[in-house]
């Protein structure tokens, strides 16, 4: 039974973004949609050129747009928008310049610090005549080794300002997994930030600078950074055929406000990566047009964040919604940026950040979510959270308990956005909206634009049934290119091989009979036994509701030639893993998911390989039971806990 847990009241859909831009494109194009998402919706996707030409208007983006808005090509990824159109990324983003609150930093420690725009604008011109300085050319690179601070998205907004190319990696990234990914995109300069804090202990990054230097010997220019509130650990370390300069000495170039010069549409902005957990990470090339408009139309007409709203994701530089978070300036609101250890101190620090900065729109992934409801604490009489609007919540799919305990236990009245996309469009697929109730486990709907689509491994289009989640119409966030990826073949067999000319986005879905979506994990760790898919998320939904369990990752294991399903558990502290709970366990599944999905072995663990994003890695698991070589472990933030998986002996009955 669907479960409505939320609507807005119509005083709110008329004061929303999405109901002023309903009434900007019907005026344009003489239409009526009457607060209707689905009829907008089919709009934008039968209208490309009108629509994503109305996101420019609308959104008043800085620059110089050409009347023809769509080149069409007969393959998909072809699809030329809004050609002959220019601008600048970061003047875009760079979008006061006053005495307000662009940028406030907080780490965990409680060190605090502000940034006006006016004081933004200054700081990143110093950066840009720094980078003239040193001959920074469009296209060149900049990687950045740093926290989730200030200075990091100075760098980023000066590297774009002169069509530089910016990448980035948090620094609980090791040094081997640095070099994997800024060795393929030779930067010439390097950002590195001396130290970091995680759960209250400081580790020194500077140590490793030399190691990276080594190998990658494009680096020509390195920039060091103490960490915010922090006094610089000594550098004794000699850099050969670098020239390095220590943060505050770019505080000497000048800044007078930059002259920007608009580039076209298509060109480079940043590259992301893949999660490197099956070889060697993909280096996802974005370009600055697409993901501008993107960005702009999830933040405003899906989010509805306005002038002046305070927009907190919790995320570090590593993972792809640092990019969504930052981009949040073009729609004039401020950004909050926390670096450090979620829970440092107490298990709600974050609610209480939202609290006390006044959030309106607040960012975090599921697990965290599902953290706090297993904590079994109630925030909502212990924090008023006033401002909150929307609460986003990605990573992995959020289960009907994480949706309610949002609703019974942090706040009744706001919009629970869940948002799935991914580092491949640096965007979503699918998310929330205004207009459309909040139904208990579903995603509300696709993204305004986006032909999305649940395939059958036929390639036919099914309701209500599991199966793969396409997008059967070209958007202006696609990747631009693979980096180093000849002919594009790497870039036509991760999103074309499936389904010719469609993107197949490799997650397993279901459109429910609301119209909302569900996502049921990842297509590659989806479960087959006896040839039946099913999704770890339905189990993990079921786990998750045990005080006695901590965490858990669930895999399937090759075995009498079928597949049997093998969930690990990390038990809470006083818990053991006896024939009680294994009987509780298989019972709760059975009943809440289906006999198909008992697990034929249930084994306790100590902990779970994960991701630096935090995202728990099946593929690794699956493989190390296998008795098959994990490729990349340096993708792994805990690679060392993979060896209690190895040659268990319940593994072999």
């Amino acid at each position: 039974m669907s479960k409505i847990l939320w609507e807005a009241s119509q005083e709110k859909k008329l004061n929303s973004n999405l109901y002023k831009y309903e009434k900007f494109i019907s005026k344009k194009y003489n239409l009526k949609f009457n607060q209707k998402y689905s009829s907008i919706l089919e709009w934008s996707v039968q209208n490309p050129g009108n629509f994503w030409g109305s996101i420019w208007d609308y959104c008043k983006v800085k620059g110089f747009k050409k009347k023809y808005k769509l080149t069409k090509s007969k393959i998909f990824y072809k699809n030329i928008f809004l050609p002959k159109t220019k601008l600048n990324f970061a003047e875009n983003l760079l979008s006061k310049n006053d005495s307000t609150k662009a940028i406030t930093f907080l780490s965990e420690n409680g060190f605090r610090e502000e940034r006006n725009w006016l004081q933004l604008n200054n700081n990143v011109s110093k950066i840009i005549n720094f980078f003239k300085k040193i001959k920074l050319k469009k296209n060149d690179r900049v990687a950045a080794y740093m926290p989730n601070c200030i200075e990091t998205v100075e760098t980023f907004l000066a590297t774009a300002s002169l069509g530089g190319i910016w990448s980035s990696c948090s620094p609980d990234f090791g040094v081997n997994g640095v070099i994997e990914r800024f060795s393929q995109i030779k930067p010439k300069a390097l950002f590195v930030v001396d130290k970091y804090f995680y759960n209250g202990k400081e580790i020194n990054v500077l140590e490793r600078v030399s190691k990276i230097l080594k190998k990658i010997k494009s680096i020509k220019y390195l920039v060091i950074i103490n960490y915010p509130g922090s006094k610089y650990i000594e550098d004794k370390f000699y850099y050969k055929n670098v020239i390095s300069f220590k943060w505050h000495q770019l505080n000497k170039f000048n800044s007078k406000p930059a002259k920007f010069k608009v580039f076209d549409f298509e060109q480079e902005l940043a590259i992301l990566y893949s999660s490197g957990t099956t070889g060697k990470p993909k280096c996802i090339c974005h370009r600055s047009g697409g993901v501008l408009l993107q960005h702009m139309k999830e933040h405003q007409l899906h989010c509805d964040i306005k002038e002046n709203d305070n927009v907190f994701y919790f995320t570090t530089c590593g993972w792809m919604m640092w990019n969504w978070l930052v981009s949040a300036l073009a729609s004039k609101a401020s950004i909050v940026l926390f670096d450090g250890f979620p829970m440092y101190k107490q298990n709600d620090l974050l609610l209480e950040i939202v609290d006390k900065e006044k959030i309106t729109l607040f960012g975090v992934s599921a697990k965290y979510i599902d953290s706090l409801r297993k904590s079994k604490i109630s925030m909502k009489n212990k924090y008023k959270l006033k401002n909150l609007k929307t609460i986003c919540s990605t990573g992995s799919p959020l289960s009907k308990d994480g949706f309610e305990y949002i609703y019974n236990h942090i706040k009744a009245d706001v919009h629970l956005s869940s948002i799935s996309g991914g580092t491949d469009i640096v965007s979503c697929f699918v998310l929330g909206n205004l207009y459309e109730p909040v139904i208990s486990g579903e995603i509300q709907n696709k993204g305004l634009g986006l032909d999305v689509d649940i395939f059958d491994d036929k390639g036919n289009s099914i309701k209500n049934i599991r199966g793969e989640l396409v997008c059967k119409n070209s958007f202006p966030s696609m990747p631009l290119k693979f980096w180093n990826d000849k002919n594009n073949i790497k870039f036509k067999n991760a999103y074309f091989e499936k389904y010719p000319n469609i993107w197949h986005h490799g997650d397993y879905a279901k459109i429910s009979q609301n119209g909302g979506f569900i996502i049921y994990g990842r297509s590659d760790t989806t479960l087959n036994p006896g040839g039946v898919r099913l999704g770890t998320a339905e189990i993990y939904s079921q786990v998750e509701k045990f005080e006695e369990i901590k965490d858990s990752i669930v895999v399937g294991q090759s075995w009498d030639n079928d597949i049997r399903i093998v969930l690990f558990i990390v038990l809470n502290k006083n818990y053991k893993l006896n024939e009680d709970l294994l009987f509780k366990i298989k019972k709760k599944i059975k009943e809440n998911a289906s006999p198909r999905h008992v697990p034929s072995k249930i084994i306790s663990v100590l902990d779970i390989p994960r991701t630096k994003n935090g995202k728990i890695v099946e593929l690794a698991v699956k493989n190390i039971i296998e008795g098959n070589e994990i490729k990349n472990k340096e993708a792994l933030a805990n690679p060392e806990v993979l060896e209690q998986f190895k040659n268990l002996k319940e593994l072999t009955y």
